[in-house]
């Protein structure tokens, strides 16, 4: 009995996702500029799918030739009219990230349609239940796929401008099951459809309803662009038809098949249309929203109107007068504010006889943008390389990007304003054979080229020369022949390069004799020496003054665009260590200056790793705060001195100053700004006697403040600075509680090169970032991470690790309660419900994004400030309607597609929601 019901539940996901109607054989979807992927098709398969008349090919040509393993579906799940591309899957349990690469056909700036397909089907036999992996569109992520059951079908779709001359569909391993994949189609789109599509933005299908459509899906050919349309009615609607061709409007952006703006709806009983989704609670997402309206009855000549109001959760964004028989659209040019649900709304005008009306729904969201492609010119290189040395490594996709996923063997530069390059290519013991390409040369940027112990024959290419930050060229051990480039000997004997050349017997530094040395050869080899010997101690004594030159230019880095002149400071031994001359234009303490101005250091501000805190008073009546290193501190004296540098070079409106520093002796101490009303965990915790307790609003305007002056860290500041230290603690208050954040002691400029620093920083329990524990090594998105963590404080009143028999973490609890749809149940008790809702929820998401395990999608502090301001719209206009607001991406999510759903679809679907 089971089976026979698995096999009518495949015969109705068969009929759901085909089409009926066939194209003459004549009309071949090639020409169309269809690409159609069959995933694990034997090599050089092509054919013709006999209900769309979609022509499908093999994936061999798109991916590696060792890339993946094919493999049939369960015979369970195979039914005599379930589309052959789902018959065989392939599955890539080797690499992080394998991906296909589609070239044909593909233009740099065109749109495209791209569609990726999934039925497990118990292809492995291990009947897995779930099935966790991440898709990529490009260097993007695309959707976290999340398969629930052998039987699901689920299309993931997207809308995209190519960023280059071929599409990367990837499929990364996070370790929650083999990535797999049994489709991938590519349709292309005209330049003016989907306005809203652009370089830099791209758009993921939430969900796309044809509604009053009782029946089948409907895609190619009555959509010529291959949508897929949803059927979606509802109980307490009224389906209506028409046999009249719905036609287009001028400068049509939708084209809609006239098929699906044939069938529409309207409330039976009522005078409004309410079209709901429901976000992913633990993914609330941003959204764009197209409406498309026709009015599918003639009214002319009758007393009959239909007009109507457009609201979106209940904020009004225009009215309608559909015409007749014509496609019209309504939609948004911005993504709605990310919220956990919404509520499209149709209201008939008062002067309406007639109820309002629907035909189709369009609901996006907008793809991460937070990756940026490596330099064209790198990975066109790249990819040569790649071809020319069959190299078997797990390179696929973007060389550099995600920074994650970075090719085996390559290093690359990271910069806010321009592509990665890549810096480091190692290919020694690669198997490399033949000739050393020029395509090497391709890569601008690049400091170091090991090519050493391959195979390598024939000559050095002279234009390696021509690569100017080349820095070492290692050429050890291979069979290359002929002269060095002169140019290249020049740089290496001026000391540009440094050039190795061992192990390559054929090959010579002249022209005349190569592997063998003569007299004359003998003589000026002794000569060389000699001059060698003679020059070596001038050599060494440039050595030293050089690195003796950098340690001093590794203090010099600052965030202002100008460098002040730096005052004389005493030449005394700071705990047996000398110190340099601190060039800071702020005023430097003596250590009986610092008692007289905190009256013999009496009055306690706080204490931390540094030492303690006392209150001061200046001359002028100026309050400060005198921050005095303990003898058993943590921190020495250069910690001391990277301290006093980032806070006298950083200056910004919510950043602690920097007043001024003592170094007497065995005293060291910095004087900073005082802030009279404490940190932010005083006032969490209830430890700031005759203090209020902080309002939602409040709270919200801290954390805007606090996380601008990390964006100021990570974003403005040259190189960029790592806090490494963001806590309640390290939020510190003014009079009128504007914040800003303090404690810079363990601040680091980041690693040229790596965007990340290896460290030793022992950091807060409960703020640090858990991948410090796996690579210790810290990056901006640490700062995030505990960054979220002050932000579910602020939400919670609860301290980071809840005291519990579990001690469990924060961020566990709210994605728990967040999930459940209780949020309410965690808001801080002391907000008493005075607090919007919405802005609460978005405030969560942002924290939950920002504490995500995965450093590489956590936000951006530039948006984790935007979307702060967002709750602080909503929160500021709690109780009163506002104009919509847009802010950037969030996360993606589609619909599955399972066989259960299809066959109950006509009966109690309740709305486009995700499932």
């Amino acid at each position: 009995m089971a089976s026979t019901r698995r096999l009518l539940l495949l015969l109705l996901l068969c009929f759901a996702m085909a089409v009926v109607p066939v194209l003459p054989q004549n009309q071949p979807t090639e020409a169309l500029g269809f690409i159609s992927i069959d995933s694990g098709a034997d090599e050089g398969t092509t054919y013709v799918d006999p209900l769309t008349n979609i022509t499908y090919v093999s994936d061999r040509g798109f991916i590696d030739s060792d890339a993946g393993i094919s493999a049939n579906i369960s015979a369970a799940y195979v039914a005599p009219l379930l589309a052959r591309r789902l018959f065989t899957v392939r599955s890539f349990p080797n690499g992080t990230r394998n991906c296909y690469t589609i070239r044909e056909g593909i233009s740099r700036g065109s749109k495209y349609l791209v569609r990726a397909w999934f039925l497990y089907a118990n292809y492995d036999g291990l009947n897995s239940q779930r099935l966790t992996f991440d898709l990529h569109l490009g260097v993007n992520l695309w959707k976290m796929i999340n398969i629930t059951s052998p039987s699901v079908l689920l299309p993931v779709e997207a809308i995209t401008v190519a960023a280059a001359d071929h599409l990367w569909v990837c499929l990364v391993n996070t370790g929650g099951g083999t990535p797999f994949v049994s489709s991938v189609d590519v349709r292309p789109l005209k330049d003016t459809m989907y306005p809203v599509v652009n370089a830099s933005l791209s758009l993921v299908m939430f969900n796309r309803v044809n509604v009053g459509g009782a029946e089948n899906y409907i895609r190619y050919p009555d959509d010529l662009h291959d949508r897929l349309w949803q059927p979606w009615t509802l109980p307490t609607w009224t389906d209506f038809y028409t046999n009249s061709t719905v036609q287009s409007i001028d400068n049509d952006h939708y084209e809609v098949p006239s098929v699906v703006m044939q069938t529409a709806a309207s409330p039976t009983n009522s005078r409004q249309l309410v079209v709901p989704w429901v976000a992913d609670p633990a993914d609330v997402n941003q959204y764009f929203y197209v409406l498309h309206i026709s009015e599918i009855f003639d009214l002319a000549g009758t007393n009959d109107s239909r007009s109507f109001d457009i609201r979106i959760n209940n904020i009004l964004i225009g009215n309608l007068t559909p015409d007749y028989l014509y496609s019209d659209a309504v939609l948004s040019t911005r993504p709605l504010v990310a919220l956990p649900s919404y509520n499209i709304t149709l209201d008939a005008l008062s002067s309406s006889t007639l109820p309002p009306i629907l035909n189709a729904v369009e609901i996006y969201s907008k793809m991460r943008d937070q990756n940026v492609a490596s330099d064209a010119a790198d990975v066109d290189a790249m990819r040569t390389i790649k071809s020319s040395y069959q190299i078997k490594k797990n390179w696929a996709g973007d060389p550099c990007s995600p920074q994650a996923l970075v090719w085996d063997g390559v290093n690359c530069t990271y910069s806010i304003s321009n592509p990665p390059r890549i810096t480091t290519l190692d290919l020694s013991s690669s198997g490399l054979t033949g000739e050393i390409i020029k395509s090497f040369s391709n890569l601008g940027a690049i400091e170091y080229l090991d090519l050493s112990y391959n195979n390598l024959t024939g000559t050095i290419p002279p234009v390696l020369a021509e690569l100017t930050s080349l820095k070492v060229l290692d050429l050890t051990s291979n069979q290359l022949n002929g002269s060095i480039p002169s140019a290249l000997l020049e740089r290496s004997q001026n000391g540009f390069l440094t050039l190795r050349t061992e192990g390559n017997p054929s090959l010579c530094d002249n022209g005349t004799s190569c592997g063998v040395i003569s007299r004359s050869g003998k003589k000026k080899l002794a000569t060389s020496v000699i001059a060698i010997l003679c020059t070596f101690p001038i050599f060494i004594l440039l050595v030293v003054m050089a690195i003796i030159w950098r340690l001093k230019r590794s203090y010099g880095f600052w965030c202002n665009a100008t460098m002040n002149p730096w005052n004389q400071v005493s030449s005394n031994q700071v705990k047996g260590q000398h110190h340099d001359s601190l060039d800071l234009e702020i005023r430097q303490f003596t250590y009986l200056e610092l008692k007289n101005i905190t009256n013999n250091f009496k009055k306690i501000l706080g204490e931390g790793g540094f030492g303690i805190v006392f209150y001061g008073c200046l001359e002028d009546g100026t309050q400060v705060a005198v921050k005095m290193q303990s003898q058993t501190a943590s921190q020495g004296a250069k910690e001391f001195l990277a301290e006093a540098q980032h806070l006298a070079r950083v200056h910004h409106r919510y950043l602690v100053s920097m007043v001024g520093y003592c170094i007497d002796g065995d005293y060291l101490a910095l004087v900073i700004e005082y802030m009279p009303q404490g940190t932010l965990l005083e006032h969490l915790r209830g430890r700031r006697v005759g203090t209020r307790t902080l309002s939602w609003r409040q709270r919200l305007q801290i954390a805007l403040e606090a996380a601008q002056g990390l964006e100021y860290l990570h974003s403005e500041c040259k190189p960029p600075l790592i806090h490494r230290d963001v806590k309640t603690a390290n939020i510190l208050l003014s009079e009128n509680l504007e914040a800003k954040i303090a404690d810079f002691g363990l601040s680091k400029a980041f690693n040229t090169g790596t965007n990340t620093l290896s460290t030793n920083v022992k950091g807060t329990p409960g703020y640090l970032d858990p991948e410090y524990y796996v690579s210790l090594q810290l990056s901006e998105r640490s700062d995030v991470f505990s960054f979220g963590v002050v932000l579910l404080e602020l939400i919670t009143g609860q301290p980071p690790v809840l005291q519990t028999p579990e001690n469990i973490h924060i961020a566990q609890r709210v994605r728990q309660e967040f999930a459940s749809g209780k949020i309410e149940d965690i808001v801080d008790a002391r907000l008493q419900g005075n607090y919007d809702i919405n802005s609460v929820w978005t405030c969560a998401q942002v924290a939950l994004d920002c504490t995500l395990w995965s450093s590489r999608e956590r936000p951006h502090m530039t948006q984790v400030v935007t979307r702060l301001r967002e709750s602080l719209v909503l929160e500021s206009s709690h109780g009163r309607t506002e104009t919509l607001e847009v802010s950037n991406a969030s996360q993606t999510r589609s619909r599955a597609l399972g066989i259960e759903d299809i066959a109950r679809m006509s009966a109690d679907v309740s709305g486009p929601s995700a499932r």
